[in-house]
Formats: structure tokens, C-alpha cells, sequence
């Protein structure tokens, strides 16, 4: 973002610009929706707009940015839970969980599609703040799982792990619903045989 808005006023009008933004990308597709079409439906002008945001590349991050941080909150919220559970049924909920949210927000596969389409070669070797944050907390995981494991193998693992499960059901969503449900238990079964093998 060009600036960060610091008065509700301002954030509630850049959280406004942004839903408008993710509904009209879900109906036009990223072309065809420009910054004055998202000012118009937004009902800002479009000066507005760009105080907040320079081009439409921005927004499409923003919106990744806001995905991003709900799957967080969404991991930190299971992870809790299910810290003494079998690591088969940890899987399963974790996998199951980020799956549903996807499904259930219309607007992911469209923004995330654009985002790694913008997507640089450094980029896309790179976390994301919060993949970064997951990936902290899941080697923290495996290390009070399997205190044998040092930090560098349970910064392995959880960097495995979390890069073969965003591919993978990023590839689901790209599927039929049957098949999509396959790949899903698959990446379950995968993930879990990979971390029975460090007796997590």
C-alpha cells in the first residue's frame, strides 16, 4: 500500500475499497476490472483510491495480504487445539480446515491466481509474512513433539511441509469436485507418511 490509514475512517474506507475490489475481479476477472470501475462501485473518487493504493497490482497484494493473515489466525486457533492429538488426525484438520476456507471464500482462487501470475522468480522463493509465521510455529511443534529433532531439521520439515501443502491444494482447486477431494486426501496421506517418519 502507498500509505497505511491510521483513522477508522480511513481503514473502514480501505477494507470498503478492498471487498469491492475482491467482488469485481470474482465477476470481470482481474483485465477487465480497472481502478475506476472499483472507485465508482466503491462510490470514492478515484484520487481517493489512490492515495491508498498506486495501481491495481497493489490491491491484488492487499488482498492476498488479508487471505494470508485469516489462514494464520486460522492455523494459530487449530494449532492450539490439536497440540496432543495423533498426528494422522492432525493432518487431517489442518488440511481439511485451510481446504474449507478456501471453498468458502469465493474470492481466493481469483485474487491468489493474480497474485502468482504478478509473482516475480523471487518471489515465489520467498514466505510470506505469515507462511514465515507458520512455518516458526510448526518447527516449535515438531520440536515439542520430537525434542531428538534439532532446529535446523525442524526448520526442514516445517518448510516441507508447508510448501508441498500449498502446492498441492493449490493444484486441488484447479480440479473437478471429485478429483479435487482425491488430491485433498492424498496431500493428507503424503503429509502424514512424511511426518511419521520423524515420529512427530
Amino acid at each position: 500500500m502507498r500509505r497505511q490509514p491510521k483513522q477508522t475512517r480511513s481503514q473502514e474506507r480501505v477494507h470498503h475499497i478492498l471487498d469491492v475490489a475482491e467482488q469485481l475481479f470474482i465477476e470481470l476477472g482481474y483485465e477487465q476490472t480497472t481502478t475506476r470501475a472499483i472507485a465508482t462501485r466503491a462510490g470514492v473518487p478515484v484520487g481517493s483510491l489512490y492515495q491508498f493504493f498506486p495501481d491495481k497490482e497493489a490491491i491484488v497484494r492487499s488482498l492476498a495480504n488479508r487471505y494470508f493473515e485469516q489462514e494464520y489466525q486460522l492455523f494459530v486457533q487449530l494449532h492450539a487445539e490439536l497440540a496432543e492429538v495423533e498426528i494422522a488426525t492432525y493432518v487431517d484438520r489442518i488440511v481439511e480446515a485451510f481446504d474449507e476456507f478456501a471453498q468458502t471464500h469465493p474470492g481466493y482462487r481469483a485474487v491468489l491466481a493474480q497474485l502468482i501470475d504478478l509473482m516475480t522468480v523471487a518471489d515465489a522463493s520467498n514466505f510470506n509474512e505469515y507462511d514465515q509465521q507458520i512455518l516458526t510455529e510448526l518447527a516449535h511443534f515438531l520440536s515439542r513433539r520430537n525434542p531428538g529433532l534439532d532446529s535446523m531439521r525442524c526448520q526442514l520439515i516445517a518448510t516441507t511441509v508447508i510448501k508441498v501443502a500449498n502446492e498441492l491444494l493449490w493444484l486441488s482447486f484447479t480440479r473437478e469436485q471429485l478429483q479435487r477431494q482425491q488430491l485433498v486426501a492424498e496431500t493428507k496421506i503424503l503429509l502424514t507418511a512424511y511426518l511419521q517418519t520423524y515420529r512427530i
